[in-house]
């Protein structure tokens, strides 16, 4: 607490007159362009490392940046990731969902240690409401990580994009460059695409093109953030020499 608020006096004498205009400028008409789904881990500052200021994005956090897919609820507006696309992409017509996952997750470690049978028990879940959170909404992107395993990497992943109609192929760490639990890490950002566009209050924004689901990944050894790409079929880092096709890759998927 002692840091906290001596960096609330900090920004009282260094950040606060910025800000405050930057609040003028939007004042009560921001015009967000995105819903930014992410990790709650203390190292994942998304305005930071995206360069967004005020009023660009609305930004959604849990442990381990899941969107409960809409099977899971007899009302579709019950928890607060629902009711947020909802506010974000119905109310408020943003056009851009992101979702970005990252290296080192500590809820993707614990998801991979739900393999074991005894870690996962309903014992265990019922003292751990991690664990129950993981097991009720992230097993699906555990089931597809195991299906993956069985090829030893080398095969594809089949997700479901906008429609169900409309699907997407996708290499994980084909370089075989990261961690297994960032392995999982990537289905798993790439799941929770496929569990937005299972709510029905979106599906005719899906449909016609007027909302628009992404995955990024960043991976906090490194610094680098990536897109995935439907075209490559894969991550790709964003850098100077993919920015451009990435940018056409945008303009041609999405609008």
């Amino acid at each position: 607490m002692d840091r906290i608020l001596r960096g609330v006096m900090r920004y009282r004498n260094v950040g606060k007159e910025m800000m405050l205009k930057q609040f003028q400028e939007v004042r009560d008409n921001p015009t967000p362009k995105a819903v930014f789904f992410t990790c709650m881990d203390s190292r994942m500052i998304p305005t930071r490392f995206t360069q967004t200021n005020v009023g660009d994005m609305f930004v959604v956090r849990n442990a381990g940046n899941l969107i409960p897919h809409s099977q899971h609820f007899m009302d579709e507006l019950t928890t607060n990731e629902p009711a947020a696309l909802e506010l974000g992409c119905i109310v408020n017509d943003i056009r851009h969902i992101i979702v970005c996952g990252h290296s080192d997750c500590k809820a993707m470690n614990l998801l991979h240690k739900l393999q074991d049978a005894e870690f996962a028990s309903l014992r265990n879940r019922r003292i751990s409401p991690l664990r129950a959170w993981l097991c009720t909404h992230a097993l699906s992107s555990l089931e597809k990580f195991q299906q993956l395993q069985l090829t030893d990497f080398a095969k594809p992943l089949l997700f479901q994009a906008e429609t169900p109609m409309r699907k997407f192929v996708a290499y994980i760490d084909h370089d075989n460059k990261f961690a297994i639990e960032d392995k999982l890490s990537q289905v798993n950002t790439l799941q929770q695409l496929q569990n937005i566009a299972s709510y029905g209050f979106l599906k005719k924004r899906l449909e016609t093109n007027e909302l628009h689901i992404h995955a990024l990944w960043f991976d906090i050894y490194t610094g680098e953030i990536y897109y995935f790409s439907r075209a490559a079929k894969t991550f790709v880092c964003i850098n100077e020499e993919s920015i451009d096709k990435i940018l056409e890759e945008v303009e041609e998927y999405y609008t």
